[in-house]
């Protein structure tokens, strides 16, 4: 309600991810932005971020359609973040890997790179650095993930996520 009070329709975002084995779905977001021209990654700061999404994007509260996802068996709880598919391109024998597992809405990186768009916003080129700093310390993790997943993992990691989220 306060999306679309704020900002108008559509109240929901959705954007092609990579899922399990390469499939493509739609992940589904609470729109946060305007539409506007812009950088594929999004940094501090930026512009079209609307003030409803100034709330719900440090708070995480924009992922919460993500549960539809995962009732729909395109995403679980936990496991590597689904990318766009431009990325997954980059990277592709890594994520032969990866996407042998079901994304999740949260894993390793979303904790270790929490405020990733401040790390952004002090890059010189943001999406280069995306591109060949940040994205691959990802990838570590998921690879990381990949290799020691258990249930306990994915509660710490759930556990963890609350955690940073209620830091703000």
């Amino acid at each position: 309600m306060a999306v679309w009070l704020a900002s108008g329709s559509p109240v929901i975002f959705r954007q092609q991810r990579a899922g399990l084995r390469f499939r493509p779905f739609h992940i589904l977001k609470f729109r946060t932005m305007r539409a506007a021209s812009g950088p594929s990654v999004t940094v501090a700061g930026d512009h079209r971020v609307t003030s409803v999404g100034k709330f719900l994007r440090p708070t995480k509260l924009d992922e919460l359609p993500q549960l539809w996802n995962v009732l729909k068996g395109d995403m679980s709880l936990v496991g590597p973040r689904p990318e766009v598919p431009a990325y997954v391109d980059l990277y592709r024998d890594r994520y032969r890997t990866i996407l042998t597992v079901r994304p999740g809405i949260t894993d390793l990186a979303s904790i270790a790179f929490r405020n990733e768009e401040e790390i952004l916003s002090a890059a010189p080129d943001p999406i280069r650095h995306y591109r060949e700093v940040v994205l691959p310390s990802k990838l570590d993790l998921a690879e990381q993930y990949i290799r020691t997943r258990s249930f306990a993992l994915d509660c710490r990691i759930l556990f963890q996520t609350a955690l940073a989220t209620l830091k703000g």
